[in-house]
């Protein structure tokens, strides 16, 4: 939720890193293509990265722009990191072979491992970039890769194809061991999560392929995975094999049966009504006070912000326990409630921004997560450094994927602006990044107020929330009740910065259009603001408008889902 009322927002300049670019010599032209593409997931039409594997988890499957079908890998360059993101496949000894795609961005550069590679400095338009190698005298197998070039902006690469000879039936016959210890460490309606013992392999294991009965579901790299597009209340048993360059395959795991949860229509089982209480200004209220008025439960606390590196503190500045912010949480939880932590906002130091890796960012949540024994955190993904910031995006949800898995049963949600009818570009990319990465992701909430909503905030409300259910539907393969069981709105009581006026009757009519469409999540900024002040404006302690003291909370603690 943005920090608002009088304070600039302001735009953090983007600095532009420089490289010196080490160029390699002329390459010759290829010769012509001796077999079929022997790249698995070669145009990205999957709709998610496997087999492929990129650097920092800096990659993502976009559907725009694109070279050919409907989707397109995406690298978000950092100024540490080139988002190189490679496949190992199994190639045939003295051999030529012919790598070829089609690349978009500033410094784009595709190879093969140890060998040949080349680039081209188009940025703005996809072109064909092709380079030929031939395979050593006791090469099996080979890694190509496309990389962008350090903080030269993000990339995109398309339908590329490795033509030659696929490998196999060379010197390796010998399949890898089984993989042992498979275990699922969470699961919701619709996915399940996986880890297990890594497998050994005489050359090494390039991949492990997950089953589901007799179907194979995901093939992933490293040795954990979250299998999507289940469906609710079903029994599903799993089990994972593991494969080498030569394309040898172990036997099959120990297997594991995981029932999905129930759900409310294909979804979540999750409903949280949950508005925003700020320690940090307002003439903050006794949140007892607030519950015994209004019967609500739950409430969003803000903000957990960064101390310094890679520390969470409230607001940056407040302990992380023992202050005024653990003091409300204990009031709350004393009186039958609890509490979801936001992580982030429009301004401040943000964790997500300043730790230095998602696994960084991971262990900073788990902090937060282990003092207050959560049940569920909001990741409040907003400004140029975070939410227009595709690293940062990608480290978020990879961080958020972890403790999800190192905490069975956490909820994970994230929160972010939207325009009038669904999410913007940045919206939109988060959402594909979070299929892409497998992040797991329990509720997307989008925040309608400062969007250009003007007179009608329930009606561009609506809009906004069907735009995102549509988009979740297109990108997760879910139905309506299923996505709608995945979306959460987080308003603004009364006036917003751009004079929307946000009254308890609309609110109202936005709480049960939430209900009678079995959202997830139900919120808005600020308790802090849900006391009367017609012709007061914008400020931290009332709404600007008339209304009852705790009129807001107590509509709010009326959603069920």
């Amino acid at each position: 939720m943005r920090h608002i009322l009088g304070r600039p927002r302001r735009r953090l300049l983007a600095l532009l890193g420089s490289a010196a670019l080490a160029l390699g010599g002329a390459v010759a032209l290829p010769g012509t293509a001796q077999a079929a593409n022997v790249l698995t997931n070669p145009g990205f039409e999957s709709g998610g990265l496997s087999p492929w594997t990129c650097t920092g988890n800096l990659g993502s499957v976009v559907s725009s722009p694109v070279h050919g079908g409907s989707k397109a890998l995406q690298g978000a360059v950092s100024s540490s990191d080139n988002a190189q993101c490679g496949q190992t496949v199994p190639v045939k000894p003295n051999t030529a072979y012919t790598l070829s795609g089609w690349v978009r961005g500033s410094y784009v550069y595709l190879g093969v491992d140890g060998g040949a590679s080349t680039w081209t400095t188009s940025p703005s338009a996809y072109s064909r970039l092709s380079v030929s190698f031939t395979t050593g005298a006791s090469q099996t197998s080979a890694t190509v890769y496309v990389h962008g070039w350090y903080a030269q902006g993000s990339y995109q690469a398309d339908d590329i194809q490795l033509d030659g000879p696929g490998g196999g039936g060379g010197g390796d016959t010998q399949a890898p061991t089984a993989p042992g210890g498979l275990t699922s460490t969470g699961k919701s309606s619709t996915s399940v999560s996986l880890k297990w013992n890594a497998a050994s392999d005489n050359v090494g294991v390039t991949a492990y392929d997950v089953y589901a009965g007799p179907s194979q579901v995901l093939s992933v790299s490293g040795t954990s995975a979250t299998v999507s597009g289940l469906s609710p209340s079903t029994s599903y048993t799993f089990t994972v094999k593991a494969r080498d360059a030569a394309g040898n395959t172990s036997p099959a795991s120990n297997s594991v049966s995981v029932t999905t949860d129930a759900g409310t229509g294909g979804g979540t089982g999750f409903k949280q009504a949950a508005p925003y209480l700020y320690e940090g200004w307002g003439d903050p209220p006794n949140p007892t006070t607030v519950m015994s008025a209004t019967g609500v439960k739950w409430f969003t606390m803000a903000f957990m912000l960064d101390s310094g590196g890679c520390n969470p503190a409230w607001d940056g500045s407040r302990a992380l326990t023992g202050g005024v912010d653990q003091t409300a949480v204990n009031q709350i939880r004393s009186a039958g409630g609890d509490v979801v932590p936001s992580f982030g906002g429009w301004q401040g130091s943000k964790l997500g921004a300043n730790c230095s890796s998602a696994s960084a960012l991971a262990g900073a949540l788990q902090k937060v997560i282990d003092a207050y024994s959560l049940k569920a955190i909001d990741m409040d993904i907003e400004n140029t450094d975070e939410f227009e910031n595709e690293a940062v995006q990608a480290r978020i949800l990879t961080a958020l994927k972890t403790v999800k898995a190192n905490n069975p049963g956490l909820r994970t949600i994230v929160t972010f602006g939207t325009s009038t009818t669904g999410p913007t570009y940045y919206g939109n990319r988060l959402i594909e990044q979070a299929q892409s990465l497998g992040a797991g992701i329990d509720v997307f909430t989008i925040m309608p107020f400062d969007f250009g909503g003007g007179s009608d905030m329930y009606g561009n409300t609506v809009n906004a929330t069907d735009g995102l259910k549509n988009k979740l539907k297109s990108t997760f393969g879910w139905d309506d009740a299923t996505a709608y069981s995945h979306i959460g709105i987080s308003g603004m009581n009364g006036l917003s910065d751009q004079q929307e006026n946000t009254t308890p009757a609309i609110w109202t009519q936005i709480r049960d259009w939430a209900n009678s469409h079995h959202i997830a999540r139900l919120a808005y900024w600020a308790v802090n603001r849900d006391r009367p002040c017609p012709g007061g404006g914008v400020v931290s302690n009332c709404s600007g408008i008339s209304q009852s003291t705790w009129q807001f909370t107590s509509i709010t603690a009326g959603f069920t889902g």
